[in-house]
């Protein structure tokens, strides 16, 4: 008889709820990952409240930290110790694809080609009691790293994708809009890059929470015009980098408004709805501006994360809004959902 596991799985609109599944054997060439916590992104509250429509039962959870419970055979055990404390990379790299082959794995267009047969439900896998994963989605984590800090290696990991494509220099002005922790986290990034940093939030919290992590500057957008602050601010050439880590396009276009010649726009949060937004294809002649995305974790953005983790150069306590058992996920998804809370984490 197998051996049997927990999961939290989003069974329909607003409910998430514990089952147990068969626990999956481990395979030749694959890792199997004990899980010790889950954070819940904003993709796992979408799919809890039905702004992204997800076949259910539904398995969420992306952001995870765990230990080696066991390889498999063609897998080097001192490469890959049991009871070695692991991020996971749970984001799919094909290998073969236009992206992949371009080093920007990030951007595979394969993500279907992930064998999710030993699931019981689909999804990504990372609320349950153990993940089957590829050697190359392991990452070494340090073992006296709380979990709920470790469960910051993909987010962080997707900022300092952004982070890189933002090419910021010491000395540089640059603004994060959006005082979400993913904007927060750009905070504490930039300003480790030597940059001045403007955050713009109307939320009064989220501004104060900015200038303890790192913000030296927090407009807020309903009591100025952001884009002429920001200007003013800059000696009216704007800013070297402009980081939108909202979901609404028209903050997309006010982003586009902060930037100075030669400049770089991150468009970094996905957009709901996602509605266009108008550039002057002569103002970009004339600027030299690169306006681009930022999604999902690259390699060398996760490695440099786990990093960043376990030496203890990026904290990310004061971003922790609560660590919930298991058996507590519906009051987990719940706060998670609230405006007022960042990451709530799920134990296992």
């Amino acid at each position: 008889m197998a051996e049997k596991m927990d999961i939290v799985v989003i069974p329909e609109l607003n409910k998430a709820e514990v089952r147990t599944v068969d626990k999956p054997e481990v395979q030749p060439g694959k890792v199997l990952v004990r899980i010790l916590g889950c954070a819940l992104c904003t993709f796992e509250q979408r799919m809890f409240t039905g702004v992204a429509n997800v076949p259910k039962p539904f398995i969420g959870g992306h952001e995870v930290t765990g230990v080696i419970a066991a390889v498999g055979e063609g897998v080097d055990e001192k490469q890959f110790p049991v009871g070695k404390h692991v991020a996971a990379r749970t984001f799919y790299s094909c290998g073969h694809c236009y992206a992949c082959r371009h080093d920007e794995g990030n951007l595979c267009e394969n993500g279907n080609e992930a064998d999710r047969s030993w699931m019981a439900y689909p999804g990504i896998g990372g609320l349950q009691q153990y993940m089957l994963l590829d050697r190359n989605q392991i990452y070494m984590i340090n073992d006296d790293l709380p979990l709920e800090k470790a469960c910051f290696a993909e987010p962080l990991a997707c900022v300092l994708n952004s982070i890189e494509r933002g090419h910021l220099e010491i000395g540089e002005d640059v603004v994060v809009i959006g005082g979400g922790i993913m904007g927060q986290l750009h905070v504490m990034c930039a300003k480790l890059s030597g940059c001045r940093v403007i955050m713009s939030e109307p939320d009064g919290p989220r501004r104060e929470l900015a200038k303890k992590l790192g913000a030296d500057i927090c407009i807020d957008p309903t009591q100025v015009d952001a884009v002429e602050e920001v200007k003013r601010l800059t000696d009216g050439e704007g800013a070297a980098a402009v980081f939108n880590t909202t979901a609404v396009s028209a903050v997309a276009q006010q982003a586009i408004g902060m930037v100075a010649k030669l400049g770089t726009v991150v468009m970094y949060s996905s957009q709901h709805p996602d509605k266009p937004i108008e550039v002057s294809p002569g103002w970009l002649h004339n600027s030299e501006a690169n306006i681009t995305g930022a999604v999902s974790p690259s390699i060398r953005s996760f490695r440099r994360s786990v990093n960043a983790l376990s030496k203890g150069i990026i904290d990310p306590e004061l971003l922790v809004s609560g660590v919930f058992d298991y058996h507590d996920c519906q009051k987990a998804f719940e706060t998670a959902i609230r405006p007022d809370t960042f990451r709530c984490i799920i134990k296992f």
